[in-house]
């Protein structure tokens, strides 16, 4: 049987520093449960064939549209973004501590590749 434990998350966050970079602590049905620092800004960008959900476990993240709307998402609250629907993630300048499920095909900035992207996931 395989190794069945609970995962402790605000443990796991204290296991990396690097901002913007997601870890997986899990995988479920074709998702990677990940974790992610993130602060100030990121690029804009999409995910043509996915959909993505961000709840946020400390702080308070940002997220622009391009029809010019910012949604704020706090602690303890989720947002999920559509699959083709331009974001950009950002902070007002705290750190925040970031979950996301998402299909395990899902690019790290989708649409876009440039100095942010990561292209190899590690697990923790």
């Amino acid at each position: 049987m395989q190794d069945i434990n609970s995962i402790n998350i605000l443990d796991k966050f204290f296991m990396f520093e690097k901002l913007w970079t997601p870890h997986i602590i899990g995988e479920l049905n074709g998702q990677y449960v990940k974790l992610c620092k993130l602060k100030d800004g990121f690029v804009w960008h999409s995910h043509e064939n996915e959909d993505e959900l961000f709840m946020v476990f400390k702080g308070t993240l940002l997220m622009d549209f391009r029809d010019g709307r910012t949604v704020e998402v706090k602690e303890g609250e989720i947002l999920i973004v559509p699959k083709g629907v331009e974001h950009r993630p950002h902070t007002n300048g705290e750190i925040v501590f970031n979950l996301l499920f998402e299909p395990k095909a899902t690019l790290h900035t989708g649409n876009v590749e440039n100095e942010m992207t990561v292209k190899e996931l590690g697990w923790i």
